[in-house]
C-alpha cells in the first residue's frame, strides 16, 4: 500500500512539473500582436491584409485568437478564429480543445467528419499551430501557422498545402502591442 501511495505521489508530481514546464513555455508568447501582410491573390496580384494575434494563458491551457481583415472595393471583411489548447503527454505538444466528449472533457474535432483537426507545438522560439482538413474524396489540406518570437514581436509565416501542392504562403512581422 505504501508503494502504491508513493507511486501515486511521484506520478502526480511528475504531471504537475510537466504542466508547469508547459505553462512556462507558453508564457513567453503571451501578448497581443498586430501588423499587415501582402497576400497573393488568385489573379497574381497582391492584396494587403491587417492581421492580429492574441495569445492568452489559462490555468491548464492557453488560447490563440487570430484575425485577418481583407479589403476589397474599399470594404473590409474580417475573419476571426479562437482555439484553446491543452497539454498532452508529449513535451511541448498541445491538443486543441474545440469540443467536449460525452465525459465533459475538451477534445479535438474529427477530421473524418469534415472538421479540422488542430494541434500546436512549441519548438524553441516558435509556436506552430497546424490544421488538417480531410475532404469528401480523402484528399487533404494542411495549414501551418508558425509564430516565431523576434525582437519586434512575432514573425508570422502561414503555409497551406493541399495533396502535396503548396497552395499559398504568407509571411510578415506582427508588432507586440
Amino acid at each position: 500500500m505504501v508503494v502504491l501511495r508513493r507511486l501515486f505521489f511521484v506520478t502526480f508530481a511528475l504531471a504537475l512539473s510537466c504542466a508547469t514546464l508547459a505553462q512556462a513555455q507558453v508564457a513567453r508568447f503571451v501578448g497581443d500582436y498586430s501588423g499587415t501582410a501582402e497576400v497573393p491573390t488568385h489573379d497574381g496580384a497582391t492584396a494587403q491584409r491587417d492581421m492580429s494575434v492574441s495569445i492568452r494563458q489559462g490555468k491548464d491551457s492557453f488560447s490563440v485568437t487570430w484575425s485577418s481583415t481583407t479589403y476589397r472595393d474599399g470594404k473590409g471583411k474580417q475573419k476571426t478564429y479562437q482555439i484553446t489548447f491543452v497539454p498532452t503527454d508529449r513535451d511541448n505538444v498541445f491538443a486543441a480543445a474545440m469540443t467536449r466528449n460525452v465525459f465533459g472533457h475538451e477534445v479535438p474535432l474529427d477530421p473524418m467528419k469534415g472538421e479540422p483537426y488542430v494541434w500546436a507545438r512549441i519548438m524553441g522560439d516558435t509556436l506552430t499551430v497546424y490544421s488538417l482538413f480531410v475532404d469528401e474524396t480523402g484528399g487533404f489540406e494542411i495549414q501551418q501557422f508558425d509564430r516565431r518570437l523576434v525582437s519586434e514581436g512575432l514573425e508570422l509565416t502561414f503555409t497551406a498545402l493541399s495533396d502535396t501542392t503548396k497552395r499559398r504562403s504568407v509571411s510578415t512581422v506582427l508588432q507586440r502591442q
